[in-house]
């Protein structure tokens, strides 16, 4: 087939799901195109040696990338980010019709910044059936500022017309698909397709000695936290949970976020010396580091739009074969509980959170070990990059109206997997 990707994020940047679903199709004999922005996630900077301008393309066999301006504004304020997301949209739509009009289904990487410019391609390419894959439903990232409730309302009406008008929809996780139904979509049309994660860095792998000094400082149990602090994680309630413990194990925070400096200020407050923070890391360290821990945390708060939420350090850390301390609600919890994959705890509650960090670091070496090892066999069976893209191919068949291909077989599934390591 010819198939059209629509994605605001899209390679340098660290968007592995589409980067890596366009290489994998075209890999399976598709022609593949792709209609993107300029690289600047997570800094709202575009990456040095990229210059913006309106003829950017570039091919390699079977996959094309056309890359559009926008503002670059991402990581601002919530008018910085729906100016980047209005002018993506603009400039979407100024280039569809010509590079996409041609394609015989559009995948969506849907997420809150491809709202408007999904809505608008859609509509200048007519009777081009689509495939949502979305990753939130939720368009309240700036909560606490002024006018977000407007733009909440306008990008969720937007999305509801999407919604209703899309061939098919992939949700990244289960509770999510109640969640897209309730907003417009026809039950019919939606299935759960868990994301992957980049498996040629995320990966079981063994410490070095840099690794290791850089994530302990001596025999007692290291639970990591690796990726944003911001105010999605409420990472004030690990702190708090740390500081009761501050003689049986540590909690490392590598990275950055609009949070950082509140947590911070929270642990030097509570005089927590057993939390300490880390910059922010190239992926292609974090194996190592995940490894030098014995745990790694995911966390969510307690809202309702992210109780169908898997944020993806999640895969990352089962495909590391890391055993995951959850708190969390929802389907993150469950993925952690019916993998067996380590612990859990109900989200923003500090006391209980304590209360899994230390019988954490009573379970034995070999105990963790198994844990890590139940998911990474989970992930290989459930999240790996080719189930996932079985299943998209299979639904991108569907909405074209074409006989879908017979999928690999699950052991085919797992070899694959099994050889990316």
């Amino acid at each position: 087939m010819k198939i059209g990707i629509l994605s605001y994020h899209f390679p340098p940047e660290p968007a592995f799901i589409p980067g890596s679903l366009a290489e994998e199709l075209a890999a399976r004999g598709h022609e593949v195109r792709v209609l993107t922005g300029f690289p600047d996630y997570p800094g709202g900077h575009v990456y040095p040696g990229w210059r913006q301008r309106w003829h950017h393309e570039t091919h390699s066999e079977r996959l094309s990338v056309r890359r559009v301006p926008r503002y670059p504004g991402g990581g601002a304020s919530i008018r910085g980010r729906m100016a980047s997301y209005l002018s993506f949209a603009g400039s979407a739509g100024f280039v569809a019709r010509r590079f996409l009009g041609d394609v015989d289904v559009l995948y969506v990487f849907q997420l809150p910044a491809t709202t408007f410019a999904a809505a608008g391609v859609l509509r200048l390419l007519g009777r081009v059936p689509a495939v949502l894959h979305v990753q939130d439903v939720w368009a309240r990232d700036g909560a606490d500022e002024a006018g977000e409730g407007r733009w909440a309302a306008r990008m969720g009406s937007t999305m509801t017309r999407i919604y209703r008008t899309a061939a098919r929809i992939a949700v990244a996780a289960p509770s999510m698909r109640d969640l897209v139904v309730a907003a417009g979509a026809d039950p019919a049309r939606v299935r759960l397709v868990l994301n992957w994660t980049d498996e040629r860095i995320f990966h079981p792998a063994t410490p070095g000695a840099a690794a290791r000094q850089l994530v302990r400082r001596d025999g007692r149990c290291v639970v990591m936290h690796a990726g944003t602090i911001g105010a999605r994680q409420g990472l004030e309630t690990a702190v708090r949970a740390a500081a009761a413990l501050d003689r049986t194990m540590d909690l490392v925070l590598v990275g950055s976020g609009t949070a950082e400096r509140r947590v911070r200020g929270l642990a030097a407050e509570l005089g927590a010396d057993n939390v300490r923070f880390l910059e922010r890391r190239s992926p292609v360290d974090m194996p190592e580091l995940y490894a030098a821990a014995d745990y790694q945390l995911v966390m969510l708060r307690d809202l309702p739009e992210l109780r169908g939420t898997v944020p993806g350090k999640l895969q990352a850390a089962l495909s590391c074969a890391a055993p995951v301390i959850a708190s969390a609600g929802g389907d993150t919890a469950e993925l952690v509980e019916r993998a067996r994959a380590g612990l859990s705890c109900p989200p923003e509650d500090w006391a209980a959170l304590a209360d899994r960090f230390w019988l954490a670091a009573t379970i034995p070496p070999p105990t963790r070990a198994e844990m890590g090892r139940r998911g990474r066999a989970a992930y290989l069976r459930e999240m790996s990059l080719p189930a996932g893209v079985d299943q998209i191919e299979r639904l991108l068949h569907e909405a074209a109206g074409r006989e879908a291909q017979p999928a690999r077989s699950h052991e085919e599934n797992l070899l694959k997997g099994r050889q990316t390591q």
